[in-house]
């Protein structure tokens, strides 16, 4: 069955896009998860990928036109499949909206010379934010900084909160001009996207009556689920009568927050107390509940009654994953359980590295680390090893003559992979300025999508931990990752003697479908030759 797909939604401003270039022509055949055109939006120029597997039937907006959002983008279906009926209701739906807009415009000229030369009373005004979407995959987000406060004046284009996606934190603007007057969500808090994040406005607006609004909808919409659940949930014990008897007399008066956070403790409703009317339980009620934990178990026997009291506590936190972990978990999960891995493991020689890397940290304004000299020999071994560099698709596989190798970088949240782009062509100076400077900016969730997007290789370095050896999930659509261990002094055999020497072990990962164990293992051959002999890669 043929896939109508509108023009995204890429931001929560924006209001049209262009599609900057098609990936795709009409009659490629299409896979889930494939980049299929490059959208500009009103904020950056962005990578718009099918969720849909098919052949691309028709282009709707063709590169370099503007068009709104939900316009018709394409269609994606089976070969020969008849899409007239969706191509045509389209250019109906779009005939009535230029009428409309029509329409509309001309209302606007007609009361604009009804009020030519009337002076138009300031009125009491306030504009609504949402919890915007920031990326095509975006369903909910996390306020992980506010940079105004209740009171603040707000201008047009004002950095007003940072925002933590499935991919990113990114800065977040304000389109409107006033008063920030009310927050929504606060520093650290998960909301669904479309979620009242603020609302900016005239000084004094009456803006009350809205929030009143939203969360009675919420209160209604969050008692109808529950409403359902128990429902489903006694229905299969007892009769509709029982069922009727029961939530009359065991209903808990509770704010739908205070149900959310006890769900979320594991605390059970009926031993808290409520402080609010009617003995309703409130988030503060939740929050200061102390669990009954050390109960008396009492045995009995023929002679007497003993009873022995439970010391000590079981304690445990429930750490909500975060965007990212979201994220990682994902991707994760489908590179290991779709591409064949096998790992290749060898050890080199990093004597002539380490004096190397001595004499050319002696050069001024210069310090480069082990990882950076990996880094550099992975991106020239890489260009005479193109199919190491390659990625999989299903009916083709594609070779990559361009080097951008991802580094692997930890952080609280879990893992980023910032990409250093063309790194065969740069210096090691360069390269270990460029990963010092990604590495900070990782840490402060600075990060920009670019700057993540794009890998052909990908390097994980444990060794500055004292791991001497392990393996790595491949970072999709890369076809190999290499695990880096630490430096190990040790003793070797040199002309025949046993001598102490310095030795690394590296694990690499590689995708079954394109790189062959032959493949693989020429090009740590390759790379061996770089590393133990770095001044190779400077000729």
């Amino acid at each position: 069955m043929a896939q109508v797909i509108n023009m995204p939604r890429l931001s929560d401003t924006m209001e049209e896009g262009v599609v900057a270039k098609w990936l795709v022509n009409v009659g490629d055949d299409v896979n889930e998860g494939d980049i299929i055109a490059e959208i500009e939006t009103d904020k950056a120029t962005m990578e718009f990928e099918s969720f849909y597997e098919g052949t691309l039937l028709h282009i709707g907006i063709n590169e370099g036109e503007t068009a709104a959002v939900d316009t018709l983008l394409a269609i994606i279906g089976e070969k020969g499949e008849d899409i007239s009926s969706l191509i045509n209701n389209e250019s109906e739906v779009n005939g009535q909206l230029d009428l409309v807009d029509q329409i509309k415009e001309t209302e606007k000229e007609e009361a604009a010379i009804e009020v030519k030369d009337e002076k138009i009373p300031k009125t009491n005004t306030f504009q609504v934010i949402n919890m915007p979407r920031l990326s095509d995959t975006m369903e909910e987000g996390v306020v992980a900084k506010w940079l105004v406060n209740v009171g603040d004046d707000v201008n047009e284009g004002d950095i007003i909160a940072e925002i933590e996606t499935d991919k990113a934190t990114m800065e977040f603007e304000s389109f409107y001009e006033g008063t920030l007057l009310h927050i929504g969500i606060n520093e650290g808090e998960t909301a669904a996207v479309d979620t009242l994040l603020a609302i900016i406005g005239e000084k004094g607006a009456d803006f009350q009556s809205e929030i009143e609004n939203l969360e009675k909808k919420e209160t209604q919409a969050v008692n109808s689920d529950e409403n359902k659940s128990i429902e489903k949930e006694t229905i299969d014990k007892q009769s509709d009568k029982d069922l009727k008897s029961e939530i009359s007399n065991e209903r808990i008066l509770a704010s739908p927050l205070a149900k959310k956070m006890a769900k979320e403790k594991n605390i059970d409703l009926k031993s808290v107390k409520g402080s609010g009317d009617n003995g309703r339980i409130t988030k503060n009620d939740i929050e200061n509940h102390i669990p009954n934990v050390n109960k008396p178990i009492i045995s009995s026997s023929t002679e007497n009654k003993v009873v022995n009291v439970v010391s000590g506590n079981e304690s445990f936190e429930d750490i909500e994953n975060s965007q990212m972990r979201k994220a990682i978990a994902r991707r994760l999960k489908d590179s290991k359980f779709t591409a064949p891995h096998y790992y290749l493991n060898v050890e080199f020689n990093m004597d002539n590295a380490i004096a190397f890397r001595q004499q050319y940290n002696t050069l001024p304004d210069t310090k480069i680390s082990f990882n950076d000299i990996v880094v550099k020999a992975c991106a020239i071994a890489l260009k005479q090893h193109p199919r190491v560099n390659s990625q999989w698709f299903e009916d083709k596989m594609r070779l990559n003559y361009h080097v951008h190798i991802g580094v692997a970088v930890g952080v609280p949240d879990g893992l980023v992979v910032p990409v250093v782009k063309f790194a065969n062509e740069k210096s090691l100076t360069e390269i270990g300025f460029e990963v010092k400077d990604y590495a900070n900016k990782s840490k402060e969730k600075k990060l920009k999508p670019d700057e993540m997007e794009g890998s052909t290789f990908t390097v994980s370095n444990l060794g500055m931990f004292g791991i001497q050896e392990f393996t790595s999930i491949i970072n999709q659509p890369n076809s190999a990752i290499l695990s880096v261990g630490s430096i190990v002094k040790k003793p070797v055999i040199k002309e025949d003697k046993v001598q102490i020497g310095n030795t690394m072990k590296l694990t690499l990962a590689c995708d079954h479908r394109t790189v062959d164990g032959v493949t693989g293992s020429l090009f740590l051959e390759t790379l061996k030759g770089y590393i133990e002999n770095p001044v190779t890669m400077l000729v």
